[in-house]
């Protein structure tokens, strides 16, 4: 099961993929484009050329997991077009899978407990 936590490590695609990609086409361009073990239970996220769709793949340590979303009457808002990869929060995740801007989500800081002494 994907569960977001703040410990979920999540890795976007910035160019788009053919989306004729199943599993293991996926698992393959995991390798090839961002240097990974598609099986280290990181999630990764591709989209469609159109940006309407996004693909996400994880190992959930019991199978690969692929998710297609396609949005109806939009897109998705995804980063800068560019060679490579980038990361995303877990939360920043869940808002772009919604459909929402997620470049609006940021960390809420956490002030370290005051020691009395």
């Amino acid at each position: 099961m994907i569960a977001p936590h703040g410990q979920l490590r999540v890795y976007v695609a910035t160019r788009p993929v053919d989306f004729r990609k199943g599993i293991d086409g996926l698992a393959l361009a995991v390798q090839e484009m961002f240097g990974l073990d598609p099986f280290c239970g990181a999630v990764f996220v591709f989209r469609a050329k159109r940006a309407d769709r996004i693909k996400l793949l994880v190992w959930d340590r019991t199978g690969m997991v692929l998710v297609h979303k396609r949005l109806e009457g939009g897109k998705f808002v995804w980063p800068q077009v560019r060679d490579g990869v980038m990361r995303m929060s877990s939360a920043q995740l869940a808002a772009l899978f919604e459909g929402l801007d997620w470049r609006l989500v940021r960390p809420e800081r956490v002030r370290r407990p005051l020691v009395a002494g």
